[in-house]
């Protein structure tokens, strides 16, 4: 019974986890470019009391005894589908139709991803997102520009007095990887390169498979609130069902500690 105990101490201590996980991804659903993640459960050990085929080499019973010892979560992939495109009309808002991500440059030298595209000028002229890390590679707004365009492929052209032409200054470029559900994330709608995300490629957009540039627009987040309260529900049951088994667990070993 007290095996009993331990196994459910698992199950609640695993439903707490995907509880966390639910309650971040609720906490961020208005976060733009915020993508939701999901625990994943897998079971532990089992104790074989009993073996199908007997170690003298006797008849073999056709099923053994085996029993679990619980369960836990063995990890939380982040789900890369996209989320609504929202229209902001700003000059330096931009969204990736597709895959990839944007890339920043860390004050530190090192570089992070972001699918959030709120972009803006800082006192330098650079285009940085809203903690002030510059887009990589840097561009350099004209202090005299009167507007902005950034096509699907992402050529950033602005209009400037005295020149009826827009005039190209830059691209934007975007970075794919192999597994994005491998990437580390580092909070602020940052993500940084692991070893299971696989290396960093650049890609022009609308090349190689690369996403789009939509201009003018936000990615928001792909949390689903109807999504998330189904599962909240089902790890608050599943919860209280293991708790039960602690309880009827603790009432069995009271009885039995009170047999004369």
């Amino acid at each position: 019974m007290v095996r009993a105990l331990n196994t459910a101490a698992t199950g609640m201590a695993a439903q707490q986890t995907q509880i966390d996980v639910i309650a971040n991804n609720l906490a961020n659903v208005n976060t733009p470019g915020f993508k939701k993640a999901r625990a994943e459960f897998q079971d532990l050990y089992y104790q074989q009391l009993r073996n199908a085929t007997p170690a003298d080499g006797g008849t073999a019973a056709p099923i053994g005894l085996e029993v679990g010892q619980g369960v836990r979560v063995m990890a939380s992939q982040k789900i890369f589908t996209p989320g609504e495109m929202m229209q902001t009309g700003g000059k330096l808002d931009v969204a990736i139709e597709g895959r990839g991500f944007f890339r920043l440059l860390n004050p530190d030298g090192t570089f992070a991803y972001t699918r959030a595209g709120q972009f803006r000028v800082n006192e330098q002229g650079q285009m940085v997102n809203v903690d002030g890390y510059p887009l990589d590679p840097g561009l350099l707004i004209p202090p005299d520009a009167t507007d902005v365009e950034i096509s699907r492929e992402g050529v950033v052209r602005v209009k400037q007095p005295g020149s009826e032409d827009l005039n190209e200054i830059g691209r934007v470029q975007i970075t794919v990887f192999q597994n994005p559900a491998g990437l580390m994330s580092l909070g602020r709608g940052l993500y940084g390169v692991t070893m299971a995300s696989g290396q960093p490629t650049e890609f022009q957009p609308s090349t190689n498979g690369a996403g789009a540039i939509a201009h003018g627009q936000l990615e928001s987040s792909n949390v689903k609130v109807v999504e998330e309260m189904i599962d909240l529900i089902a790890a608050q049951r599943a919860y209280e069902i293991n708790s039960k088994v602690v309880q009827a667990t603790d009432q069995m070993l009271r009885e039995a500690s009170q047999m004369r």
